[in-house]
C-alpha cells in the first residue's frame, strides 16, 4: 500500500495566539459546547445574597436598571374607596379604571404589588404600588420616557380620587429592605453618597442570607416564605378576593403581572380561537347525526367558550377594549414554618372561595 494515499489530519492554522483546527472529533465538538453550557450556567448562580437580587443599579431619581434594557419606576397609590361606594360611584370608578389600565400599551411592563407587612409593635403596615418599565438602548432614553408615563399614570389615578406618589431611589430601596429583612425590623440606614465609598446599593438592603435549598419553601434570615400562583378557574374575578387576600392579620405580598398584548395580534388570536371552535362545533354535530341526536346539541363549554370569544372580539374591534396577560403571584412569609403553613392555608381557603386554586412554586 502507497503510504501517501492515506489521508493527514490537517494542521492546525495559527491567527496570531488563537490556534484554530477544523479536525475536531464529534466527541470533541459536543465536549466543548457542554463546557460552555456549564461555564455559562455558573456565571448566572449567584455566589452571594447581594448577587441573588436581580436588577443592575438603582439611581437616585428612582430609575431601576433591571437589567441591560429594561428601567423601571414605581408610585404608591392610595386605596381606591369602591367597596364603599355608591352603586352609580361605582360605575364611575369602574370605568375609570378600565380607561386607566386600556393606557398601557404592549410596550410597557406593569406590576401592582400589595404589601402587608408586620411591623415591630404587631401593627399590620399595609402599602400599594404600581411599577412600570420599557426597555430602551440608555438611562437618558428611558428617563425621557418613563417621565411621560409617570405623569400620565399620575393623571390618570386623579379621575379615581387616588392620591399617589412617585418613589424616590431611596424609597425603593427602603420598600426592598423592609421585605428582606422581616426578621430583624432593623431602622434603613442610607444615602446615596455611601454608594461613592465602593459599596452597592444591595449592600444595604440584602438580608444576612437567602436559602433556597429546599423546593417549595425559602429562606430569607430567619424568615421563612413560600410562593404561589393564583390559578384562576372561575370564568369571572370577584373584587372581592383580593380584598380578603389584604384582609388577613399576616405578612402576605400579592403582585399583579400585567401585559399587554398588541392590539392587532390579540384580535388574530382570538378569530384563531373561534375559528378552532367553530371547527370542534362541527365536529361534535357530526357525532351528534352520526349517533341520531340533534345536531344541535353541543357540549355546553363548548357553546360557553364560542359566545365568550366573540364577545371579546366585538370588545376589542369596536370599544377599543385591550387584552391582557396578567400573571399573579402571592407571597406568604412567617417566622416559623408552622405560622406559615398556617397563612399559606388560609390564602388557599379564600382562593377556594372565589374558585380559584392556590399553586405552590417548587424552586421558582
Amino acid at each position: 500500500m502507497n503510504s501517501n494515499a492515506a489521508k493527514a489530519r490537517p494542521k492546525p492554522e495559527n491567527k496570531g495566539s488563537k490556534v484554530y483546527s477544523d479536525a475536531l472529533s464529534a466527541q470533541e465538538k459536543q465536549n466543548i459546547v457542554s463546557k460552555k453550557k456549564k461555564d455559562k450556567k455558573a456565571k448566572k448562580i449567584a455566589k452571594s445574597a447581594q448577587q441573588t437580587i436581580p436588577y443592575i443599579e438603582m439611581c437616585k431619581d428612582g430609575i431601576c436598571k433591571v437589567n441591560t434594557r429594561l428601567y423601571t419606576k414605581t408610585i404608591r397609590f392610595n386605596d381606591i374607596n369602591y367597596q364603599l361606594a355608591q352603586n352609580e360611584d361605582k360605575t364611575a370608578i369602574f370605568e375609570n379604571w378600565c380607561d386607566f389600565l386600556n393606557y398601557f400599551d404592549s410596550s410597557i411592563f406593569v406590576q401592582f404589588s400589595f404589601i402587608n407587612q408586620k411591623t415591630s409593635i404587631n401593627d399590620l403596615l399595609k402599602r400599594k404600588y404600581i411599577t412600570f418599565g420599557i426597555e430602551a438602548d440608555d438611562l437618558r432614553t428611558a428617563k425621557s420616557k418613563l417621565s411621560r408615563i409617570e405623569t400620565d399614570i399620575l393623571n390618570n389615578f386623579k379621575p379615581l380620587g387616588v392620591k399617589a406618589k412617585p418613589l424616590t431611589g431611596y424609597e425603593r430601596l427602603k420598600v426592598l429592605h423592609d421585605v428582606f429583612n422581616m426578621d430583624t425590623n432593623e431602622t434603613f440606614r442610607f444615602s446615596f453618597d455611601m454608594v461613592r465609598t465602593g459599596l452597592s446599593t444591595k449592600d444595604f438592603i440584602a438580608p444576612t442570607s437567602f436559602d433556597f435549598s429546599e423546593g417549595k419553601c425559602f429562606k430569607m434570615g430567619k424568615t421563612i416564605g413560600a410562593v404561589s400562583f393564583l390559578q384562576i378557574l372561575a370564568p369571572e374575578l370577584s373584587n372581592h378576593m383580593l380584598a380578603d387576600f389584604l384582609g388577613m392579620d399576616s405578612n402576605i405580598t400579592v403582585n399583579f403581572h400585567i401585559r399587554t398584548i398588541d392590539q392587532a395580534k390579540a384580535i388574530k388570536s382570538i378569530k384563531s380561537k373561534i375559528t378552532d371552535l367553530d371547527k370542534m362545533k362541527i365536529e361534535e354535530q357530526k357525532k351528534a347525526v352520526r349517533s341520531g341526536y340533534d345536531m344541535d346539541i353541543i357540549p355546553s363549554d363548548l357553546a360557553t367558550f364560542g359566545g365568550e370569544a366573540k364577545k371579546l372580539l366585538q370588545d376589542l374591534q369596536t370599544r377599543n377594549e385591550r387584552m391582557f396577560l396578567v400573571t399573579i403571584i402571592i407571597m406568604n412569609t412567617a417566622p416559623t414554618r408552622q405560622k406559615l403553613e398556617d397563612t399559606i392555608f388560609q390564602t388557599a381557603s379564600i382562593a377556594q372561595k372565589y374558585n380559584c386554586s392556590l399553586k405552590r412554586l417548587d424552586f421558582q
